[in-house]
């Protein structure tokens, strides 16, 4: 299956870390000698499926990214595939500016956090895999504690663990399909906040599919995170 230049990616980089603390969002901390964001950018990047990449950034720091991005000794995939776009008020709003501006012509793309620096290129072939041959898809980890449904701090409900899956990215779709349903949601306003491209296509009825992720593939959000992480590239 030739797959070359068939997809877009892109990396909602618009948080601002809370969680972690400091005074720079997470994805600009040094981790293992390099910011957190290269990591699934540089990988994004060198793959030949991939045609072009889009990242989200905070407003305020956009121009420190595209200092950094764009810098003298920029590589020349990052001058051909990439582009900095501003994010939005909220993570499904800076994924929908990341997709407005893709330009390729690509026919899929791929959202992926880059506080999930680890991302590899195995599982971003079977996204793409998965697109083509069924349609929309997640990355997700099967759970593997029990898991409890509480209210004000009881236990209500035990769930069925073989049936939980925790979400991670990419997740990914049609372009054209995505962009029809932005359009649905400016006419009509969600109900809710939408925190992964998933919870929009369940909501429209869309079929999404699983693609098997793993631990390596977890999401950066603590301090405590960060030191696992650093291990990892030690």
């Amino acid at each position: 299956m030739n797959m070359k230049g068939k997809f877009a990616a892109v990396l909602p980089a618009g948080g601002l870390g809370k969680r972690m603390g400091g005074n720079i969002p997470k994805q600009l901390m040094v981790l293992g000698g390099k910011p957190v964001y290269r990591y699934s950018l540089e990988t994004f990047l060198s793959m030949d499926e991939i045609a072009e990449v889009v990242m989200a950034v905070p407003a305020d720091w956009k121009d420190h990214f595209e200092k950094e991005i764009f810098s003298d000794n920029a590589s020349e995939l990052i001058r051909t595939k990439m582009k900095i776009v501003v994010g939005g008020a909220e993570r499904w709003q800076s994924v929908e500016n990341g997709v407005n501006a893709l330009t390729s012509n690509a026919e899929f793309v791929l959202v992926h956090d880059v506080a999930r620096p680890f991302i590899s290129k195995e599982i971003i072939l079977d996204v793409c895999k998965t697109l083509v041959e069924k349609g929309s898809c997640l990355v997700a980890k099967p759970a593997v504690d029990t898991i409890k449904i509480a209210k004000d701090g009881c236990v209500q409900q035990t769930i069925d663990r073989n049936t939980v899956w925790m979400a991670q990215t990419p997740q990914a779709a049609s372009i054209a399909l995505l962009k029809k349903l932005y359009g649905r949601i400016a006419a009509e306003p969600l109900n809710f906040t939408p925190t992964d491209e998933a919870s929009i296509l369940e909501y429209f009825g869309e079929s999404v599919y699983i693609v098997k992720g793993n631990n390596l593939n977890d999401k950066l959000t603590t301090p405590e995170d960060f030191e696992i992480f650093a291990s990892r590239v030690k």
